[in-house]
């Protein structure tokens, strides 16, 4: 395997050790440009977000919180960085909540975390003030967005004041809390794509471990801006978007929706973003329709060939030929981290063409999130990079073609579920972190994750198929915007017949044709197109029954298909296929 260069790194004990060291180091630059109401633009230094942890820690540990359950939900915003690192840092439990969940599932999540109170912004309070004589342990609401203290919420603003002044009379409770990095003090609610979430517990050692492995491989300091786009509950954007930036002294600015990439990309001018795979593809296909659109997908299909030939020649031209792209991007960019799904290493490839540095790596909850990365100078489009220093990847039980689970040792690896012995015990074993995803280990070392253990489609006759690698081959396709996998057993052929869902893409099918399409073209255009992927794949993988669907499949904050909501329903071969009939008889792809 080849000698990997890795960066020096500071060490830190915890998060609150990481806060105090990144003050004293950062000082005055600038940690955060905020948006104000009036859309100016504010910075905050590392010592006033230091400052500010510190009144609020103050403030809620005077409130008696001390050891509580404290969650944080709201979009985006400085006041959830603050919020998260004045419980964690000497308050309490913190307890990170997708601010897009419905009501009777937050309702369930803050039952079963136990949390005495909220910080939140205004447009939940409604929600929880109704909910709150239903959930005997929540004490206490703080929003965000209050000036004052009014009609049983508190104000975040005045909370701020008030650690001030009681710091001021010193008042040390927070400042000096004395934490201990191995234990629970963060819970986390994984995404659930296949069942019921679970409470992940993760420490300050889990995350700090994290924090400094990741920047063992990535290059960031003073001078680089990152645009938090992904949802920060969510451990991924939390980790590495947030507290990794403020360990390396990086600015922090948070964009206002998925609509609002654009404008703030061109506001912000990051030199860094965390992606997920579907907002790298929309941006790659945006660039080629445009093309498309003015005569010149030629143009730039030879751009990106003469570009990355030279780029893996050590001549590097690609942003003076892709300028254009480049610069809608914001001009300054040079880095993306992609990440919580795999990512068409043909999208990585183009995009580094154009002058974008692509990151892949692989994590989950549980891992506090990141155990592999691809290196800038080092990777396989293909794979999930080479493990973090100082953690162990291996496959448990490898089948002939090598493909087995995925496990981790480590100190990043949690604590177990909260208040579930069972399922911990099912997935800590012997030290090691059992992952539920199928994967193989090259021979230069790069991990390559092939599917969910869960979602394996077990043919009859013993074959293994992993529906992400046959989705990948049919959302290669221009006229398929997203597809769904799963396995039936069909009485009939006495075999497994693997099926698809798939949402058409009608936005390009619209423009290349000029018209909606009636249901009959629809559906031959569609299986024109899964023909085109079955010649690729091996016979048993072939899909061999598909049905359209209208509308997206629903998705969770990372942009995962909840795929146990869309299969659960499925209740026997006649509802799982939809079968099209001519004179009678069942029409099968490629028989």
């Amino acid at each position: 395997m080849k000698e990997q260069k890795l960066y020096e790194v500071r060490q830190i004990t915890d998060l609150k050790d990481l806060v105090q060291q990144s003050a004293d180091i950062y000082g005055d630059l600038d940690a955060f440009l905020v948006k104000t109401p009036s859309g100016n633009l504010r910075n905050v230094t590392f010592r006033q977000f230091r400052q500010d942890i510190n009144c609020l820690g103050t403030a809620l540990c005077r409130m008696g919180l001390k050891g509580d359950k404290i969650a944080v939900i709201s979009e985006n915003r400085y006041e959830w960085c603050v919020s998260y690192l004045a419980v964690i840092n000497g308050t309490g439990v913190v307890v990170p909540l997708d601010k897009d969940l419905p009501e009777n599932e937050l309702y369930s999540l803050l039952e079963r975390s136990e949390a005495s109170t909220v910080l939140c912004s205004e447009n939940h309070v409604s929600t929880l003030l109704s909910k709150q004589k239903q959930l005997k342990k929540l004490k206490n609401i703080i929003c965000f967005d209050y000036q004052e203290n009014e009609k049983g919420v508190l104000s975040y603003c005045k909370l701020l004041e008030k650690g001030k002044a009681l710091m001021e009379k010193g008042y040390t409770e927070f400042t000096q809390a004395v934490i201990d990095p191995n234990a629970m003090s963060a819970l986390l609610f994984t995404s659930g794509t296949t069942e019921q979430s679970k409470g992940v517990m993760l420490s300050h050692r889990n995350i700090a471990s994290d924090i400094m492995a990741v920047s063992r491989l990535l290059y960031a300091d003073h001078n680089d801006s990152i645009l938090s786009i992904l949802p920060l509950h969510h451990t991924y954007e939390c980790t590495a978007g947030f507290l990794t930036m403020v360990y390396l002294g990086c600015t922090i600015s948070f964009c206002e929706g998925l609509r609002h990439i654009s404008r703030n990309l061109q506001e912000y001018k990051p030199t860094i973003i965390m992606s997920v795979p579907l907002i790298l593809e929309n941006m790659y296909y945006k660039v080629v329709k445009k093309a498309q659109k003015e005569k010149r997908l030629v143009a730039l299909k030879f751009g990106l060939f003469v570009s990355g030939l030279l780029f893996r020649l050590g001549i590097d031209v690609r942003r003076q030929l892709f300028k254009e792209v480049v610069d809608n991007l914001g001009g300054n960019l040079r880095l993306i981290i992609s990440g919580a799904a795999k990512l068409n290493p043909k999208i990585s490839k183009a995009l580094r063409a154009m002058g974008l540095n692509i990151m892949q790596g692989y994590g989950l909850t549980e891992c506090s999130p990141i155990v592999s990365v691809n290196r800038l100078d080092y990777y396989r489009d293909e794979s999930a990079g080479l493990p973090l220093p100082g953690v162990e990847v291996a496959i448990d039980k490898p089948g002939p073609d090598g493909v087995g689970e995925v496990k981790v040792r480590g100190p990043i690896t949690m604590l177990g579920y909260y208040k579930n012995p069972e399922a911990t015990a099912a997935v800590l074993r012997n030290g090691w972190l059992y992952t539920g995803d199928n994967g193989f280990i090259d021979k230069k070392g790069f991990l390559h994750i092939v599917g969910r253990k869960k979602n394996v489609i077990v043919t009859k006759n013993g074959k293994n198929i992993f529906p992400e690698d046959v989705e990948l081959y049919l959302n290669k396709s221009e006229y398929i915007k997203e597809s769904l996998v799963y396995g039936v057993d069909d009485e009939e052929s006495e075999d497994t017949i693997v099926c698809a869902k798939i949402v058409p893409n009608m936005e390009v099918i619209v423009e290349k044709f000029g018209k909606v399409p009636v249901p009959d073209e629809l559906y031959k255009l569609i299986k024109q197109e899964v023909v085109k992927a079955n010649k690729k794949l091996s016979s048993y993988k072939k899909v061999r029954h598909f049905e359209i669907r209208e509308g997206e499949f629903e998705k969770t904050t990372t942009k995962k298909i909840k795929r146990y909501i869309e299969l659960v329903s499925l209740k026997s071969i006649g509802e799982m296929i939809k079968v099209r009939s001519k004179n009678g008889k069942k029409e099968q792809i490629g028989k």
